[in-house]
């Protein structure tokens, strides 16, 4: 895979003017936008905006009264994938609903809305009573916030999510609305829902109508939903100020150096090969017929996404001006805290013990991230909820795995007993891939490669524990989830494979948490202080997948060659950009519509608001609130940001509202949506 140079011209410190931050709804900057850009952003337009936004996969809004919930075409892939069969392919042919009895219930999927934030910083501190960098400690720590979930989801029987922010220094707890009932509404051809394919992907200008529609379901009827977003009906506009509100997944802009040499060393090159050998393996299952490659499509979408993202953030850290941005940082605040005797007394001695864990965690990484990490085979991720399941609800929440204590629980149930295809060839190929590189990362001689295997060769193995199992039945899923006793009796032989990899993987986790997570949680609150006190409270937290909120300006820049790129591209641009062959295959709707189309009109743009991956889906916003787009990518700039904001040349690529009504109207005939959406 050929990736663009990523320039880095400018690392300088972070303005207080820049539009960095992905904000939480309790702590948006409105006096820092309302000094750059003159806009007033009230308590009701926040409320108003938290209650639309929707976390569905990624991220989403709410645009009507009726549950109908606006967000990308790849957020709603999945599920398009999981409803189509071999007569009805609507990956590649799209699909709308022209009734309600018409939409498809989306197997495991679940939507939540943000309904309160509260803060029990004090709480969490509170319970930890044990010796800080303790495994007990840690412990406790982890304890609480299980506690915390549930009491707050008992009260309230809504889900409660307990958010770390600032590495601990701060904790909120989230409660949502949870919808279980999603379904899909449309979703246009993958061919103009990712236009370009992987060679566009994370670059602009950009033709992609990233767009789709689930809606949820309360007692079998369309969800009441009174907070929703209107479309503008003048559409987006260059220079003008807008807002994204998402989920973004994770950024590491507040790691030590330590943790970024780390991640640079260790993390990313492990993640790195383990997707590209995933993606080879499933490009060989797909070449061998066209049903495979059908069933496959949407996972190899997901994987390349992933490792052309990781590709572009490795590539920032493997960047001597980022890596040296970050030392000028790290040495500004060292030298605060020693040119003060009681910071240094405070403060000094955790810039020893972070790379002092590191150092235990290189150690391990490879057989950790292997054994826990897992396969991408869907029913080894079965095989190990079913056998972890009983064990840990028999525990008292805080005592369980953290992903089986609180809010989780409930999700990981929904997703595992959801009536989702399974196809044993595409598990077979997954299966065999994982095996490959268990050989390669732990040796051929490592006991358990030698106890999964058993003297079959990788592939021979993967036919075993696939054809062995009756884990694709959900009845068969929540048969033995309910019982210890039935999970130990089984002889399936999915469940046999994790069971080998059951206890290293378990011990070399709760190694990891003792010794490395309780010492790096113990320091990162202390160091989040003391940047308070050095640079002032005004630092974005890192992002968490909890919802947060963006500002920007929708604005070109100037790419690397010095050539101007324009804010926005335009109809006429996707057609001659069409050249027929793969992936720029125009789908035959838009062949025939073309006559019908306004050229002129916007379809991508950009704009300077800070995003991630998870902000998929994220709706864009005027000052008033109205839609005037949908984040879908970032450029191929925007991808170090995960570590050093920097909007020089990052931006955030958007859908614009005018090419949506545009396609519907034109191309679709999608009367019912754009009824229902006021238009």
């Amino acid at each position: 895979m050929i990736l663009r140079v990523i320039p880095f011209l400018l690392f300088a410190a972070v303005s207080l003017f820049a539009d960095e931050g992905m904000w939480p709804f309790n702590q948006f900057p409105k006096d820092r936008v309302k000094q750059k850009y003159g806009v007033e952003v009230t308590d009701q337009f926040l409320n108003h905006l938290r209650l639309a936004s929707v976390r569905a996969g990624a991220s989403g809004s709410f645009v009507s009264p009726n549950g109908l919930i606006f967000t990308n075409h790849h957020v709603v892939l999945g599920c398009v994938q999981e409803v189509s069969t071999k007569e009805h392919d609507y990956v590649a042919n799209g699909f709308q609903a022209k009734s309600y009895a018409d939409e498809l219930k989306c197997p495991g999927a679940e939507a939540n809305v943000l309904l309160r934030i509260e803060d029990i910083t004090q709480r969490v501190k509170d319970d930890m009573k044990a010796a800080p960098a303790s495994a007990e400690a840690n412990r406790q720590r982890m304890a609480s916030l299980a506690r915390l979930e549930n009491e707050c989801s008992t009260k309230t029987s809504n889900r409660c999510q307990a958010v770390t922010l600032y590495g601990g220094a701060k904790y909120d707890l989230y409660e949502y609305k949870k919808y279980t009932d999603v379904r899909l509404v449309f979703a246009p051809e993958f061919n103009i829902g990712f236009f370009g394919g992987d060679p566009d992907n994370f670059t602009y200008p950009r033709y992609n109508l990233d767009v789709g529609f689930f809606r949820v379901y309360e007692n079998g009827k369309p969800a009441g939903t009174p907070n929703f977003l209107k479309f503008s009906k003048q559409g987006v506009q260059n220079k003008e100020v807008v807002f994204v509100s998402g989920n973004p997944g994770s950024t590491e802009r507040l790691l030590t150096v330590a943790e970024a040499e780390y991640a640079r060393d260790v993390r990313f090159p492990f993640t790195l090969k383990k997707l590209e050998n995933g993606i080879n393996a499933l490009k060989a299952y797909s070449a061998k017929s066209a049903e495979n490659a059908r069933v496959a499509k949407e996972m190899i979408f997901g994987l390349e996404n992933a490792f052309k993202a990781y590709t572009g953030e490795y590539q920032g850290l493997m960047t001597d001006a980022l890596m040296a941005e970050k030392r000028r940082d790290e040495q500004k605040l060292r030298a605060a805290i020693g040119a003060d005797t009681a910071l240094e007394a405070k403060y000094g001695k955790l810039f020893e013990d972070i790379p002092a864990a590191l150092k235990i965690a290189r150690q391990t990484y490879p057989q950790r991230a292997t054994l826990e990490g897992g396969s991408y085979a869907e029913l080894f991720s079965y095989a190990r909820h079913v056998l972890r399941l009983p064990e840990e609800k028999a525990k008292p929440s805080s005592e369980r795995l953290k992903e089986y204590a609180g809010s989780g629980l409930a999700s990981i149930e929904h997703r595992i007993f959801a009536d989702a295809p399974i196809t044993p060839s595409m598990e077979i190929a997954m299966l065999t891939d994982y095996f490959e590189g268990m050989q390669k990362t732990l040796g051929p001689d490592y006991a358990i490669v030698k106890r999964v295997l058993q003297g079959r060769t990788p592939s021979q193995a993967a036919e075993y524990y696939v054809n062995g199992s009756k884990l694709g039945s959900v009845e068969e899923r929540k048969r033995l989830a309910a019982s210890v006793e039935a999970v130990r009796a089984s002889k399936d032989s999915m469940l046999e494979l994790v069971r080998i990899i059951e206890t290293p993987a378990r011990a070399l986790r709760k190694r990891n948490e003792d010794l490395v997570d309780a010492v790096i949680y113990a320091a990162k609150p202390k160091l989040a202080e003391a940047r308070f006190t050095v640079f002032g409270t005004g630092e974005p937290p890192d992002a968490t997948f909890t919802l947060r909120l963006s500002f920007g300006q929708v604005k070109g820049y100037e790419d690397g060659q010095g050539k101007e790129v324009p804010y926005a591209t335009k109809f006429d641009g996707l057609y001659q950009r069409a050249t027929g062959k793969d992936p720029y295959v125009l789908p035959p709707s838009w062949i025939a519509a073309k006559s019908k189309l306004d050229m002129s009109t916007p379809f991508n743009f950009v704009s300077t608001a800070d995003i991630i991956g998870g902000n998929s889906g994220s709706p864009t916003v005027n000052a008033k609130g109205e839609i005037v787009g949908i984040v879908f990518d970032g450029n191929i700039e925007s991808l170090p940001n995960d570590f050093l904001y920097t909007e020089t040349q990052a931006r955030a690529v958007h859908v614009s509202s005018q090419s949506i009504i545009e396609s519907l109207r034109k191309v679709y005939g999608a009367s019912r949506l754009l009824a229902e959406l006021g238009l």
